[in-house]
C-alpha cells in the first residue's frame, strides 16, 4: 500500500472528531465576563485562565482533588457503616430525612448515589419532585413534601426540598414576596415539629465556586451523556449567580438553628464533599457495631455550620 498523503491523514483524523452535541432547547446562551475573561458556554474549548482558577474559586481550601484509590477506599468504608446503619433504623423503627441543597451542579445527586448505593431501596427513597402542578400550587406549602417523609424504619434523601421557596423560587419569580417571607418564619416550626417526633432531619448545602460551577456547566453542554443535565433554567442562573449568593445567605442566617442546623459543605472537589457528609450523617445515628476508625474524622475545612462557615467576598 501506498504511503498516505498528508491531506489524507488529516481527513482521517477530522473523521474522528467528536461531533458537536446540539442542544436547541437552551434558547439563546448569555456569554458572560468572570474573573477578567470571557465565559461563552457554547464554545467547546474551556477558557485555560478559568481551569487554573477552577479548584480553589469560592474559597475552597486545597489545590487539587483527593486522589481516586484514597476515596475509593474511604468511600467503601463508609457505605458498608451505611447498611449497618440501616440496619438499625429498620429494626429500632426510626426514620431519617436527609435534604440535599446547593447551586445547580453542587454535586447533590452524586452524594445521594454515593450514600444511597448499597443500601436497601426499598426503605432508603430518593425524593425530586417536579415543579408543583396547579393542584399543588393551591395546597399548603410543605404538604407535597410532608407526603414524602418517612415512615418507620426508612430514609428519605431528598434532592431538592421545601427549600426550593427559598432559592428558585425567590430568584426566578416563582412565589412572591409574602409567600417567601411566609416560609422563612414558619419553616423552623414544620422542621422543629419533626425533630420533636423524633426525626433525625439533617440539611446539607454544598457550595461551589462561580468558576467551578461554570466548568461543571460547561462538562454538561458538551458531553453527549450529561446534556439533560443542563437546562434553561440553568442558562438563566448564568447571569443570577449574586442574586442566588444573596438568597443562599439569607436562607442559612433564618433557617439555621441548634434543633435543625445547617451543614454546609464546600464541594469543588466531589469526592471530599461525599465523604464529609458521609461522615456527618452517621455521626448522627447511634447504631450498634459503629466503627469509629472506618468512619474517619471530618475535615473542618471542607464542612462546617450554618451561615458563618462561608465567606461571601469568595463568591
Amino acid at each position: 500500500m501506498g504511503k498516505k498523503t498528508k491531506d489524507e491523514t488529516s481527513e482521517k483524523k477530522a473523521s474522528h472528531k467528536p461531533s458537536p452535541v446540539l442542544a436547541p432547547h437552551l434558547g439563546e446562551v448569555p456569554v458572560i465576563e468572570v474573573a477578567g475573561t470571557s465565559f461563552d458556554l457554547e464554545d467547546p474549548e474551556f477558557p485555560a485562565d478559568l481551569e487554573e482558577k477552577s479548584v480553589r474559586s469560592g474559597g475552597y481550601p486545597y489545590d487539587d482533588k483527593l486522589d481516586r484509590d484514597k476515596y475509593e477506599k474511604h468511600l467503601r468504608l463508609l457505605q458498608i457503616e451505611f447498611v449497618k446503619a440501616q440496619r438499625y433504623v429498620g429494626a429500632a423503627g426510626r426514620r431519617v430525612v436527609l435534604l440535599f441543597e446547593g447551586r445547580d451542579a453542587a454535586g447533590k445527586g452524586g452524594a445521594i448515589g454515593a450514600i444511597r448505593e448499597y443500601m436497601n431501596p426499598r426503605s432508603a427513597r430518593i425524593v425530586a419532585l417536579p415543579k408543583p402542578t396547579d393542584s399543588e400550587r393551591g395546597q399548603w406549602y410543605f404538604q407535597r413534601y410532608a407526603a414524602e417523609l418517612p415512615t418507620s424504619g426508612e430514609f428519605v434523601l431528598f434532592d431538592r426540598s421545601w427549600y426550593n421557596r427559598a432559592g428558585v423560587e425567590k430568584v426566578m419569580g416563582f412565589c412572591t414576596k409574602d409567600e417567601y417571607e411566609h416560609f422563612l418564619r414558619a419553616t423552623q416550626e414544620f422542621e422543629d415539629m419533626l425533630v420533636k417526633d423524633g426525626v433525625i432531619l439533617v440539611k446539607t448545602w454544598l457550595n461551589i465556586g462561580r468558576i467551578m460551577q461554570l466548568k461543571r456547566f460547561h462538562d454538561r453542554r458538551h458531553d453527549p451523556l450529561k446534556i439533560w443535565k443542563l437546562s434553561t433554567m440553568d442558562v438563566k442562573a448564568l447571569t443570577l449567580y449574586d442574586d442566588y449568593t444573596q438568597a443562599r445567605d439569607r436562607m442559612l442566617r433564618e433557617t439555621h438553628s441548634a434543633e435543625s442546623p445547617w451543614i454546609v459543605v464546600k464541594a469543588n472537589d466531589k469526592r471530599r464533599a461525599r465523604l464529609n457528609v458521609m461522615r456527618y450523617v452517621l455521626s448522627q445515628i447511634d447504631y450498634p457495631d459503629k466503627d469509629a476508625g472506618a468512619i474517619g474524622s471530618i475535615d473542618n475545612k471542607i464542612l462546617g455550620f450554618g451561615p458563618t462557615f462561608l465567606d461571601t467576598a469568595d463568591d
